[in-house]
């Protein structure tokens, strides 16, 4: 039954990302081309600004879903009803923080909006903050679907929503070129959308609306209460980490440089979301698998999402490494590159923070807040020193050199540390053994992607699009010839093989159409 709920929230959650991407390409290029780089910069700027808000969730979603596993396995409504009353006091009491601390920051913003010719900012920033704070008010069920692994739902109404989103935002840039309203568009769906999916929950379990009768044992509020702690000490690190990129270069480069990076942050974080709708839609199974199955059993899944995670991530990595630069070339001009450096920068980067994500992910559903609870704030400090130091001696690609520093000096090795040792109960040897040969052989087949693409010039969208094909072909092609034979890559097959039958089954059972008539 896990299986079969991941599947189709991966199913379904990739459809919809690759809707969602065609009609953000055509989204950006009116947008570039009506307002220009500068509000480019600003959206970056104040999504980054409004994350740093974000901290004041704190972790508490997360400590409470994983406080809910367990009750949602055995059908356990009274414990559920009473996390639930909990969860949505906190997210009431995190969107009045959040909206309070957001307008504290209004006096300020002449100071990091630098070198900005955009008019009326702080209405800009004022709806930024509405489609913030108005998530929160419905987050609570939300997240029940995604514990009961019904993330297809949430997936299917985003899709929806954000479809006719883009359409809206279109249009509006197109004729009226008004950034404000193309802002109110995006709030006013924003709560609909979360409307729509409170209401569905209520339909699905209406037992949700009942009133809780008792109050939480000492035991769960006390594991709450020590992994808010940690995860708050988390969270703010990873912003500190991943979060302040923009402000920096705002603040040190310029609003421009913020824009010409953003546009290949969207094509890593289109890469990005791809993958993570197959590992997040795993995520909530594992968190299941973790609950109640045996040590043995979690790490033989967790060696199957290993390989499917390096297979899916350096895949990725390869083709961005080939051909982001001629894409954005051929898509919006020449003047919006940056540079091979920092495309190889961004692309060890994304591989070494992709290859984190199976290790990460049992981490999360295990529980495992408390222990490592320092290390994001270790790695902030490693990343802002190196940062803020770089950038002033070698500009904008400073910024990305500190942050690949801090992530290899601290988390490449402190998760997994802890991963095996509290749940696998293994040598943590075993683990770099075999990152250290994935990694030999992705190395290896991005030489020869390279090598091979480097024949094609990418002048055409022909010619882009050959270039393409051998970045699918050739890893591929390495990658079946090498894992074919492992137990790992037999489990993954055995799984599409199924789906390919039942997906045959299922076409022989429509009938025909009477052409008789």
């Amino acid at each position: 039954m896990r299986t079969k709920h991941s599947l189709i929230n991966i199913s379904v959650g990739i459809g919809n990302q690759l809707v969602i991407t065609l009609l953000s390409f055509f989204s950006r290029t009116v947008f570039i081309h009506t307002l220009g780089v500068e509000y480019l910069g600003l959206n970056g700027l104040f999504t980054n600004i409004l994350a740093m808000l974000s901290l004041a969730e704190a972790g508490i979603g997360s400590s409470i879903v994983y406080t809910l596993y367990k009750p949602v396995a055995d059908n356990n409504k009274e414990k559920i009803l009473v996390l639930m009353r909990l969860y949505k006091k906190a997210y009431l009491i995190i969107a009045l923080i959040v909206l309070l601390l957001g307008l504290s920051l209004l006096p300020f913003l002449q100071y990091i909006v630098k070198d900005a010719n955009v008019e009326h900012i702080y209405v800009i920033y004022l709806v930024f903050l509405l489609n913030t704070v108005t998530p929160y008010l419905f987050q609570h069920k939300i997240s029940y679907l995604n514990v009961c692994q019904k993330n297809y739902i949430v997936t299917g109404i985003y899709s929806v929503s954000s479809i006719l989103s883009m359409f809206l935002k279109i249009g509006i840039l197109y004729w009226t070129q008004n950034y404000i309203l193309y802002l109110i568009i995006d709030s006013a769906i924003t709560i609909t959308n979360s409307l729509i999916m409170s209401l569905i929950v209520n339909r699905m379990y209406p037992f949700l609306k009942e009133k809780a009768i008792g109050s939480l044992d000492n035991d769960t509020k006390s594991n709450i209460i020590k992994n808010v702690k940690a995860i708050v000490l988390q969270n703010i690190g990873s912003y500190l980490i991943f979060g302040t990129e923009n402000i920096i270069i705002s603040t040190y480069v310029s609003i421009a440089a913020v824009g010409l990076y953003s546009n290949y942050k969207m094509l890593i974080d289109i890469c990005r979301t791809l993958i993570n709708q197959v590992f997040n839609n795993m995520y909530h199974s594992v968190g299941n698998l973790v609950a109640s199955e045996s040590k043995d059993k979690v790490y033989s899944v967790y060696k199957v999402t290993m390989l499917l995670n390096f297979w899916l991530y350096s895949l990725a990595a390869i083709a961005m490494y080939v051909m982001i630069e001629p894409f954005i070339k051929l898509w919006i001009g020449e003047k919006f590159l940056m540079g091979n450096l920092i495309v190889i920068i961004l692309m060890v980067t994304f591989y070494e923070r992709g290859m984190r994500n199976s290790i990460t992910t049992v981490k999360t559903t295990a529980g495992i807040f408390h222990e490592d609870r320092y290390i994001p704030l270790i790695q902030a400090a490693v990343s802002l020193a190196f940062s803020l130091v770089l950038v002033q001696k070698i500009g904008i690609s400073g910024v990305f050199i500190g942050t690949l520093i801090s992530a290899i000096a601290v988390p490449f090795w402190t998760t997994p540390f802890f991963v095996y040792r509290k749940v696998f109960d293994k040598p943590l040897h075993h683990y770099f053994m075999r990152y250290l040969y994935y990694t030999v052989i992705g190395f290896g087949t991005c030489a020869a992607t390279s090598f091979i693409g480097s024949f094609i010039s990418a002048d055409t969208i022909w010619m882009l699009v050959m270039k393409a094909a051998v970045c699918v072909i050739v890893p591929n092609a390495i990658y079946v010839a090498l894992f074919y034979k492992t137990e790992e890559f037999q489990y993954v097959f055995g799984i599409v093989l199924q789906l390919l039958r039942s997906l045959q089954r299922k076409l022989r059972r429509v009938p025909s159409p009477d052409v008789s008539s």
